[in-house]
């Protein structure tokens, strides 16, 4: 079990609510009432010093007057908390603690402090605390929060952690309404000691066979993106599911960089790669999120082939597209099993899919397509049924055909009612069923592409070997800032990065001598300003020792340069490799096409390092310029292989070196025989 979530917090034997009250608009008597109707089988007590009794029980007028107690839940000014956990923790063997009132770090540099001076307190006495400034927590045994009402609580719900108690709030809203049970919710607050990580360490840690398969999250802030990442991992490998919330995405002003990497990542980057590393499924609202999360507690299915069967034409057309965009299909169903089936429904009727069985459809025609699809149409794997009503008649009966074969079918139906209000009867007696319903078809189509575009997370068995000693050797003789192209290059061979042979020098003899060497054409660059290409600080093409020496002259002259470089000029696809070091997160590596493309389009894809061979591909197939790196209209294809394990070997190279801040290979030339970096940056900040 996790070190700090202690036994006493989840399953109690005793809880004291400090703080209660009578009136059960006020959040120590919403959690005593929460408390006692949601169950809990221990003892309860109840303190407030102008109070004999509250809401039935004994009211005790002062902490130290309490017995023995497990959980202490405190709704008191903050101002009062020191001295009562102090109590608690020396005289009543107090080992959890739930605070929900404010007035703590949320609120002033004072209050940081105060909460610092708790958590001492506590964990000097192998306690736990939530919050403060929660809305409290609710697990299988006892419902110590103040927000009402409570949702149904079942093993086969979710466990859901949130950084915010009102959102979470919200978000369990919407997923009562839509039939989503829950296992566990822990409003985190102020995180002052346990976290949205220790949360999800402690449900990794306890799972067993009757456990949630499903969690989901709301963050606001992530304090050890490597714990989340390494319990989330191991989660996902029990067969877990989960899907959370990443508020605060948006850079309020650019980051000042001096190189692309620099330019493109951000934290928002990082958290991306945090989640599609970790198999968490990132979503953007709180209804995408209860929507994932309900899709989740669906039976999965082998196959991507979908079965619309509607009896509206509208919702059945946007539900194509956003299946369809999500990489679903909606196969073709014709043969004699679709012409019988046929002939059971109402003429103008379709079978071929999506299934309109028209408006006037009944129920028994309903169960019948469900059937054939179960039985008859081996090309379907899962059905999508959309059933609402313009409020003409009753559709009890609709509900309960589809209650019934969603249990008792062998492939999942997924129920689409967007009938909420006009049929809201009907909805709320198909939840009480038991059943998790979809209101809205494009929704519901939009987080199955959110899970469709989510992999399984990726072992890293895979990583690349370099020579780390070397590294090391040259890194501790380096000073902070950019790296001089000499001891650049021999870097980039300790990592095993294939680039040109050049040279950097303000000497045009030098610059002769090379290229009657290596050969024409060449490539010449300043040394110096950032953006060459915007100084005119860029010759391709130069062919003999003529124009060496008049480019030469011209380059060494613009503003800041100090040395011109020289290459071999190779031929192929311009492609990028970066990596940029983010606090908290390490490395992020980065790739995509090269050249001006990363300035004007951005399309670069980003992981965590360590990235290993198969990471560095799955990044290199989600560009949306994909199709160039394969080849298009007579253009080479790029290795992606060799381009794969390029990327590898930067993750690689950043991981020995973490004093690497920024660094940029732009562009390589990618060919169908070879990756080669034609540019290199590289900073250094020790």
């Amino acid at each position: 079990m996790s070190t700090k979530v202690t036994k006493e917090l989840v399953n109690p034997a005793s809880i004291a609510v400090i703080g209660a009250s009578n009136d059960v608009y006020k959040p120590g008597g919403a959690v005593l009432r929460n408390i006692r109707e949601g169950g809990f089988k221990g003892q309860i007590y109840a303190v407030n010093p102008k109070e004999d009794e509250i809401q039935g029980l004994k009211c005790y007028k002062n902490v130290a007057d309490l017995p023995k107690v497990d959980l202490a839940v405190l709704a008191i000014a903050s101002k009062f908390t020191e001295e009562t956990v102090k109590v608690l923790t020396e005289q009543k063997e107090t080992k959890a603690f739930i605070i929900i009132s404010a007035g703590f770090g949320e609120e002033s540099k004072e209050g940081k402090e105060l909460e610092q001076r708790l958590v001492t307190q506590i964990e000097k006495f192998g306690g736990c605390l939530i919050g403060p400034n929660c809305t409290g927590i609710f697990t299988p045994y006892h419902h110590a929060i103040f927000s009402k009402p409570f949702p149904k609580s079942s093993p086969k719900g979710v466990d859901f952690i949130t950084g915010s108690g009102a959102t979470g709030c919200f978000i369990m809203d919407i997923g009562m309404q839509q039939g989503l049970h829950f296992n566990h919710c822990w409003a985190v607050g102020n995180s002052a000691q346990l976290g949205i990580e220790d949360i999800l360490e402690y449900h990794d840690e306890v799972f067993a066979e009757g456990s949630s398969k499903v969690i989901m999250m709301y963050i606001e802030n992530i304090k050890n993106p490597q714990k989340l990442l390494k319990h989330a991992r191991s989660l996902a490998k029990k067969g877990v599911k989960i899907a959370a919330i990443k508020a605060g995405c948006s850079e309020a002003g650019s980051r000042a960089a001096s190189s692309h990497t620099g330019a493109l990542a951000s934290s928002d980057v990082a958290v991306d790669a945090l989640f599609r590393k970790a198999g968490i499924v990132r979503c953007y609202g709180r209804e995408e999120l209860c929507t994932v999360a309900s899709i989740f507690t669906y039976p999965r299915f082998k196959g991507n082939n979908m079965a619309i069967i509607t009896h509206a034409g509208g919702p059945a057309v946007m539900l194509t597209d956003a299946l369809s965009k999500a990489g679903q299909n909606i196969p073709h169903i014709e043969g004699e099993k679709a012409n019988a089936l046929l002939e059971k429904l109402f003429a103008g009727s379709s079978v071929a899919n999506p299934i309109d069985f028209l408006a006037t459809g009944t129920p028994e025609q309903l169960g019948e397509i469900i059937d054939a699809c179960n039985n008859d149409f081996d090309n379907i794997d899962a059905m999508c049924v959309i059933f609402g009503t313009p409020g003409l008649s009753p559709i009890f009966e609709a509900y309960h055909v589809l209650n019934d074969r969603i249990k008792h079918t062998k492939k999942p139906i997924f129920p689409i009612l967007p009938s909420t209000m006009v049929a809201g009867e009907e909805v709320k007696e198909f939840v009480e069923m038991g059943n998790t319903y979809f209101p809205d078809e494009t929704v519901f189509g939009n987080a199955v592409a959110r899970i469709v575009d989510t992999p399984v997370p990726f072992e890293d068995d895979d990583l690349v070997k370099i020579d780390v000693a070397k590294i090391r050797e040259i890194i501790d003789g380096c000073e902070n800032g950019y790296l001089d192209v000499k001891v650049l290059n021999k870097l980039l061979d300790a990592a095993g990065i294939n680039h040109a042979e050049d040279i950097s020098t303000d000497d045009v003899e030098e610059a002769v001598r090379f290229a009657n060497r290596v050969g024409y054409p060449l490539v010449m660059k300043v040394v110096g300003p950032v953006h060459k290409s915007d100084v005119g600080g860029v010759s391709l093409n130069v062919k003999n020792e003529a124009a060496v020496r008049a480019e030469f002259e011209r380059l060494i002259h613009i503003k800041d340069t100090y040395a011109v470089q020289c290459y071999p000029m190779l031929f192929g696809t311009e492609i990028f490799i970066g990596a940029m070091r983010e606090p908290l997160f390490g490395h992020q590596v980065l790739c995509g096409l090269g050249g001006i493309f990363i300035e004007v389009l951005k399309d670069v894809t980003a992981g965590l390092a360590p990235v290993g061979v198969k990471e560095a591909k799955a990044m290199i197939k989600r560009l949306k310029g994909y199709k160039m790196i394969q080849g298009t209209r007579g253009q080479e294809p790029v290795n992606e292989d060799l381009y794969a394990d390029q990327i590898a070997r930067v993750s690689a190279l950043v991981q020995a070196a973490p004093e690497i801040a920024e660094m940029d290979l732009n562009p390589l030339l990618g060919s169908p025989t070879a990756v080669v970096a034609v540019d290199a940056r590289i900073k250094i900040e020790k």
